[in-house]
């Protein structure tokens, strides 16, 4: 009776040894699992869309050669910017860029370049100057 009980105490510990590891890696799977998802969410996050403010005076932005196709073509040349979209009406350009390239500070500048204000900043006065008559403050 006595080698019985060694026997069945054995085969229970290596039991719970045997459930003692999976509860380890499915522990460590389910870890594994959220760790992941929370990185994805993570780089999900680096591409963002701001709206600039800014002043369009010009009323054939599409055609000028200051304006309109000059946006897409300047900015989408900028490190990280995706997509550019002008409101002349509105007078603002929607700005979609990866963070981790570029910051929003960065567009912003890029737009002051082009003789625009963009925001808080101001367009640069020799930039400004450069726009056509039609694109101007009258």
């Amino acid at each position: 009776m006595k080698g019985f009980r060694y026997q069945l105490f054995f085969l229970i510990f290596e039991t719970n040894q045997t459930i003692m590891k999976s509860i380890k890696f499915i522990l460590i799977a389910f870890t594994a699992l959220l760790f992941s998802n929370n990185l994805s969410a993570q780089q999900q996050k680096t591409v963002q869309t701001a709206t600039i403010k800014t002043a369009i005076y010009c009323d054939h932005c599409k055609n000028c050669e200051s304006c309109g196709d000059k946006f897409n073509r300047t900015l989408l040349k900028e490190k990280g910017v995706q997509m550019v979209m002008l409101d002349e009406k509105a007078m603002t350009i929607k700005v979609t860029y990866n963070s981790k390239k570029t910051d929003l500070q960065k567009i912003k500048q890029a737009i002051s370049k082009l003789g625009y204000d963009a925001d808080d900043v101001k367009a640069e006065a020799v930039a400004y100057a450069g726009l056509d008559d039609c694109c101007k403050k009258q």
